[in-house]
């Protein structure tokens, strides 16, 4: 597997975007901003990474791919392009409820900054009813990464 700066068209990758975000409102709204790092695997795309200045704005990976450290190796290199960019603080967001990214995102040395309660919700786009293990999504949940700490 390999990771590379996505320099074609982003409607090739909105598959993988919809993975990762529910409201095509919020979705059309973001799609064609910063860059995107590609996981490939032989020449299928099983992953992206979306980094929006100082903020990793949408990843996901395929199902099948998930598990593999294809999510890390992304976050891994977006890590890196944003040093080289000289970017200080890393940010991700992610749903209260999506348990796993928390950890996932712990995991790789992110820290809780905040929550952004009601941010999944019909105004910003989201159906009702979205659920990760039986735990309704409402609240957004920042996290960062210092990348300036010695």
């Amino acid at each position: 597997m390999r990771i590379e700066l996505h320099n074609g068209d982003r409607e090739a990758l909105r598959p993988l975007f919809e993975l990762a975000e529910d409201s095509q409102r919020e979705l059309y709204a973001y799609i064609r901003a910063g860059d995107v790092l590609v996981a490939v695997e032989g020449e299928e795309r099983v992953g992206h990474l979306q980094l929006v200045g100082d903020e990793i704005k949408n990843m996901a990976v395929v199902e099948a791919h998930r598990g593999h450290g294809v999510g890390r190796a992304l976050v891994v290199a977006a890590i890196e392009h944003a040093r080289r960019e000289h970017v200080a603080v890393l940010r991700v967001a992610t749903g209260a409820a999506d348990t796993g990214n928390l950890r996932f995102y712990q995991r790789l040395g992110f820290r809780m900054r905040s929550i952004e309660r009601d941010a999944f919700t019909p105004a910003h786009g989201y159906p009702p009813g979205i659920e990760f293990d039986g735990i309704e999504l409402r609240d957004r949940v920042w996290l960062d990464l210092r990348l300036d700490a010695g």
